[in-house]
């Protein structure tokens, strides 16, 4: 019998569950084993492991997290760790290693296929979006929705007390939250690594300064900054202090971090990742190796482990543009 095993790795993504339900399905409806290792990587390294039935993922589909846990292995990163993964492989007789996780964990499975022959599969589970191959990746609808709703609200309190708020969102170095969320929100500032130098944010901070004065004296009404992680030096309160020593601005800071990691898969996400660990099987039963499994447009497809975690894949171009086109407009129609 074909043995399928499944882990989850690094930053957990809404959705992760609703993809381990459907390759057990999977597994099942094509007669394989399938045994999920926890912990990650550290599962393999630990010999920490679970076979996994039709009864065990039976109700999983609307949770976050990953009933297989999830955790950073920085064992991978030495060069006896994916030795000791491809053994406890080998002693179970695993025929394919499906991981579900960002570029982190296809980087473990590439340095595991080097000591392993069996097949390793990739699904794109992260909520930064920032694996190319896939129009979108596991947990980002999730993360991108609860960002919306969180600076919905604090547009409530913004407006009633005409504040200029800095809200800080997650997305490592890729602004695909960023935007996604500042468009969504109507925010009137974005500042990711698409429009903003982390090594210069003068320019970036002056033009800033001027939409903030510009907008404060024609009405009297909210400023929301959407700021992307790891982009400003010294974080968003290095950000509220440069706004206040250089022009007099008072802000406020909400970092909404690890609330966008968590909560029930949005439907998209749901469906995503069903369609995914499904033909992530289908890529086993086809003797697929050192694949990970994406969709754009409306097709699956298949693309090389490499070129998922090496290609760029940036932000709609287009998207930035106009979000830069809008804020040119209205300096230009408010300074006259």
């Amino acid at each position: 019998m074909t043995k399928i095993a499944l882990l989850t790795s690094g930053g957990d993504a809404p959705g992760m569950n609703a993809a381990i339900r459907a390759i057990v399905h999977s597994c099942q409806h094509h007669q394989y084993e399938c045994m999920g290792f926890f912990h990650g990587y550290n599962g393999l390294l630990n010999d920490e492991w679970q076979a996994l039935t039709h009864a065990d993922v039976g109700n999983i589909l609307q949770f976050g997290g990953t009933i297989l846990k999830s955790a950073r292995c920085p064992a991978m990163c030495d060069p006896k760790g994916p030795k000791q993964a491809a053994n406890t492989l080998r002693k179970h007789q695993i025929d394919a290693l499906i991981v579900i996780g960002g570029d982190g964990s296809f980087r473990g499975l590439e340095a595991l296929k080097a000591h392993w022959e069996g097949q390793v599969i990739g699904l794109p589970g992260t909520i930064d979006n920032d694996l190319a191959g896939s129009d979108n990746t596991i947990g980002f609808a999730t993360a991108v929705t609860t960002a919306t709703h969180a600076i919905d609200k604090i547009r409530d309190t913004a407006n009633a007390f005409e504040r200029v708020f800095i809200v800080e969102v997650m997305g490592r170095h890729s602004g695909h939250i960023a935007f996604n969320v500042g468009l969504a929100t109507g925010a009137e500032a974005i500042l990711s690594f698409e429009n903003c130098d982390p090594a210069d944010t003068a320019p970036q901070l002056a033009r800033l300064i001027s939409q903030i004065q510009v907008q404060q004296q024609h009405n009297h009404d909210s400023f929301v900054i959407v700021l992307a992680e790891n982009l400003w030096p010294g974080g968003p309160q290095a950000l509220k202090a440069q706004l206040a020593e250089q022009a007099g601005i008072d802000s406020a800071v909400c970092v909404l971090g690890h609330i966008q990691r968590g909560g029930s898969p949005a439907p998209e996400d749901r469906l995503l990742a069903t369609e995914l660990g499904l033909e992530a099987v289908n890529a086993v039963s086809r003797n697929q190796d050192k694949i990970m499994i994406g969709k754009q447009g409306s097709t699956l497809q298949a693309v090389p482990l490499s070129g998922a975690i090496h290609d760029a894949k940036p932000v709609n171009g287009r998207w930035v543009a106009a979000h830069e086109d809008v804020l040119t407009e209205y300096l230009i129609k408010h300074s006259e």
